[in-house]
């Protein structure tokens, strides 16, 4: 098998976490850019549905970190640090459905904002939706209105990281079987919340054609 056709890497949430984590440089390296800016000119010029499909189910068949090692180290409010965000996140919601539909029909239960009807997800939202919703949301980067894909990616993370933080509060951090659940699930709650506003910010860098 070649390198071009890996397995894909398996994604647990710890490593999610982890990149989000990281401190991104203070400079974006010019391929970042131009692989990008290409990748979503050209799409977007001739959205050709197999192409967007290719697009969308390219981790599936090649793993994160093909698109780790092209955009992941892009400042979070730029274009390659938008798409590699998105990826990311259509990744951890495919690679953990169940928690994370858990997650949002939380978060709709507790929250008291729009984000769940802007984030389009259907009510109620199993593992099969959440996956769907990924996917739509993804879609839309490269054949539909980019900004409302990045907004409904942000309400997305908002529902979510309210729900795993209603979650982790109903965790029992003495229980002997997972007693470092409640601390997992804040964690979880929190790049969320941070993913939510650099996707939110880059929403509105490109309104104002001031993201590259």
């Amino acid at each position: 098998m070649t390198a071009d056709f890996h397995r894909p890497t398996r994604f647990p949430p710890r490593m999610f976490e982890g990149y989000l984590g990281a401190d991104d440089p203070a400079y974006v390296s010019r391929v970042a850019h131009d692989t990008a800016a290409a990748v979503l000119s050209r799409v977007r010029e001739d959205p050709d549905p197999e192409v967007v499909a290719r697009l969308v189910s390219y981790t599936d068949q090649h793993g994160i970190d093909a698109i780790a090692e092209l955009w992941s180290q892009a400042s979070p409010k730029s274009l390659p640090g938008a798409l590699w965000r998105i990826y990311l996140l259509r990744t951890m919601i495919r690679q953990d459905a169940q928690g994370v539909s858990l997650a949002f029909q939380r978060g709709t239960e507790v929250s008291h904002t729009i984000d769940q009807v802007v984030a389009g997800a259907p009510t109620p939202a199993g593992p099969a939706e959440m996956r769907d919703l990924a996917d739509t949301i993804l879609r839309g980067v490269f054949a539909g209105d980019f900004a409302a894909a990045l907004e409904r990616a942000t309400a997305f993370c908002r529902v979510a990281s309210t729900g795993f933080a209603s979650l982790a509060d109903d965790a029992d951090a003495a229980d002997a079987v997972h007693p470092d659940r409640p601390g997992m699930l804040t964690q979880r709650a929190l790049r969320l919340s941070a993913l939510a506003e650099e996707l939110a910010a880059c929403a509105r860098l490109w309104r104002h054609d001031s993201l590259d």
